[in-house]
């Protein structure tokens, strides 16, 4: 099956919730809405015509308040599916309104009931970016301790000084120490 029999298959059965596509990369993907992502991950798994058994990896990125070339104030999720028995792979994007440090997090549905990969995935996303996934079974850090605070790897992220007292913040080259090679 075809990139564009995928997306004419998802666009009959969810009319509307497939905002758009990019065939102009390597690797093309489907933009689809936040609020139907479980329910077309669901039927991409299901359905024998395509049977995207896999769950290769879901990618988290901040579009940051200033990103280049991105649409500025959003952040995305991106699924990359295979199918093992058809040999064939699909890129789906979600994207979601960026918070503010005011704001809750974004929010967008677990698959984690889909695919039990997508368990570890999520929560990665959660703890280094800042996206809640609504209806995951355990959505805690899984990489950061558990008292950290924020999302290192948002484009606003301030690094703390220190962390429990002791310093996370190291100068590039330690005192007396330089570039220059000994004599």
């Amino acid at each position: 099956m075809t990139f564009d029999d995928i997306r004419t298959l998802l666009d009959k059965q969810f009319s509307g919730s497939v905002l758009s596509a990019n065939t102009q990369n390597p690797q093309p993907y489907l933009v689809v809405s936040a609020e139907h992502i479980a329910d077309i991950c669901r039927f991409l798994k299901q359905d024998e015509r395509l049977f995207f058994d896999l769950l290769a990896c879901i990618s988290a990125i901040d579009n940051g308040p200033a990103a280049a070339g991105a649409p500025v104030g959003t952040m995305e999720v991106v699924y990359n599916l295979t199918s093992i028995p058809y040999g064939h792979n699909l890129m789906i994007k979600v994207v979601v309104e960026r918070n503010t440090d005011e704001e809750p997090l974004p929010t967008i549905p677990s698959v984690s009931h889909i695919w039990r990969t997508a368990d570890w995935h999520e929560r990665e996303a959660f703890d280094l970016i800042g996206i809640r996934f609504t209806g995951h079974p355990d959505l805690r850090r899984i990489l950061m301790p558990t008292d950290w605070e924020g999302h290192p790897l948002r484009r606003d992220y301030k690094d703390p000084e220190r962390y429990h007292g002791i310093r996370t913040q190291q100068p590039l080259d330690p005192p007396g120490v330089g570039h220059e090679l000994p004599k």
